[in-house]
């Protein structure tokens, strides 16, 4: 497969080589490019506040013009796994069954205005009405380097009938990487967890369930009008298998997008009981190959989700409260021919809510429900397959619950590196039910419950 000819694809994958191997979460640059603490955008990061939108929706180029350091900056996450009962044969590569330490991730991020300051402090130049966020990735499971989500953007400021307009363009690898919202599935709780559990097996394409993040490139626009309406539409497309190698996926057996895919937000905000509420709409359209096998047809997925999110700040307490649902239409004619579904057509849903709440920027915690549910289909959940699912049945439920520890939020790291961060985390997931059952569900004796996870993590940043 060729890679893409669009333009912006092209942008995305210039972009993306330069910084890759040299090189939106909370990231010091940001901070360093603003002179401000982390706390000035979000609340328990990466939960972004009224503040941190407007950013994101800038492109990320607002600048005090104070800093001369680069846009760059660096994240670690040392973690351990536990879960309650170990997997035969190791929880990975080269791991124990269970009680596991890793390094999750080491990243290196290119983060700001795309040209630092060379075009000065002008809000108004042209060169510094392009932001970046790009973020390469040492997989210390996997153990190997990646690129991660990455984005380029323009973006300006204007008037519409006398209202005021942020509007761009973006051209990034992973939908809902643009949005500026926390309850889209890119950004939404949890932010990390254990790469060495077990997870459920079905999830909707717009939420990564055919591991579409960082396989494709999409380009797209945005506006925000009047702090109140926002509208997004844009596309995405898998990127070709010699570009996605040099990036370091893997693009064996994916579900190839061929052609661009349409993907469509919109969202209203408003200010409710002295915060703000948001309600939108967000899906995509796709036609596939299965497991990138183009001789047996083109499958069809269509995904609608609704979402809310209501946030509000009281003296010395941030309350942050979630809510997200996807239904997606599968049309499975091609992977049932080759033999990779049972059924000609599926539907699945999925529904999460989190409560998050932060005090003092300092102590926080989380609490999220999450559900999905749809067709059995024995051969693409993996019927009898260990981790698999021994009815066919993708329903799994549970809670995920989440203590923080964010000690240098309010006050920033060190003199010559300022702005850098940490959180410690403690995060332990429950499972009702796993992959369609409570107990045998895969046939070899594990429970749901078996898979309940401790997660231990520091989260550093600078």
């Amino acid at each position: 497969m060729k890679l893409p000819s669009s333009t912006f694809t092209a942008v995305l994958a210039t972009v993306g080589l330069l910084f890759a191997t040299s090189v939106v979460r909370a990231v010091p640059s940001f901070a360093r490019q603003m002179n401000m603490q982390c706390t000035a955008c979000h609340t328990d990061y990466p939960i972004l506040n009224d503040f941190g939108r407007q950013f994101k929706l800038s492109g990320y180029t607002m600048s005090t013009g104070q800093s001369s350091l680069p846009p760059i900056s660096f994240m670690l996450e040392p973690t351990y796994s536990s879960t309650q009962r170990g997997q035969p044969g190791g929880a990975g590569p080269g791991f124990n069954d269970n009680n596991n330490f890793a390094l999750n991730q080491a990243s290196i991020f290119y983060a700001g205005r795309l040209f630092g300051d060379l075009a000065g402090a002008d809000p108004t130049a042209l060169a510094n009405k392009f932001g970046v966020f790009i973020q390469a990735t040492y997989d210390g499971v996997g153990k190997a380097w990646h690129w991660d989500n990455a984005e380029v953007r323009f973006a300006d400021r204007g008037t519409v009938a006398g209202r005021d307009v942020s509007y761009g363009v973006y051209a990034n690898n992973n939908p809902t990487l643009q949005d500026p919202w926390n309850s889209t599935p890119v950004w939404s709780f949890p932010f990390n967890g254990s790469a060495l559990a077990p997870t459920p097996a079905g999830a909707p394409l717009i939420a990564g369930g055919t591991d579409d993040a960082q396989k494709v490139g999409g380009v797209g626009t945005y506006a925000m009008i009047a702090n109140s309406v926002y509208l997004d539409v844009g596309a995405y497309r898998t990127l070709g298998t010699q570009f996605q190698k040099r990036m370091g996926v893997d693009p064996a057996t994916e579900t190839e997008i061929p052609s661009f895919a349409p993907y469509w937000r919109v969202a209203l905000q408003r200010q409710v009981g002295g915060g703000t509420w948001e309600v939108g709409a967000f899906g995509m359209a796709a036609d596939t190959y299965p497991q990138s096998d183009h001789t047996v047809g083109k499958d069809h997925y269509v995904d609608v989700g609704f979402d809310s999110q209501y946030q509000c700040s009281i003296d010395q307490h941030d309350v942050t409260a979630m809510l997200s649902y996807i239904y997606e239409d599968q049309k499975l004619g091609a992977s049932q021919v080759g033999g990779y579904s049972t059924n000609a057509s599926n539907s699945l849903w999925a529904l999460k809510g989190t409560v998050d709440y932060l005090y003092d920027k300092t102590y926080g915690g989380a609490v999220k429900y999450f559900i999905a549910d749809g067709t059995r289909d024995p051969v693409l959940y993996q019927s009898g397959a260990a981790g698999g699912s021994l009815n066919g049945s993708p329903l799994s439920d549970g809670l995920i619950m989440e203590v923080n520890y964010l000690p240098f939020a309010k006050g920033g790291g060190p003199a010559f590196w300022p702005k850098s961060s940490v959180k410690f985390l403690l995060q332990y997931t429950v499972y009702d039910r796993f992959n369609g059952a409570r107990t045998n569900y895969d046939g070899t004796g594990r429970n749901a419950r078996d898979n309940n996870t401790l997660f231990l993590e520091a989260w550093i940043l600078f």
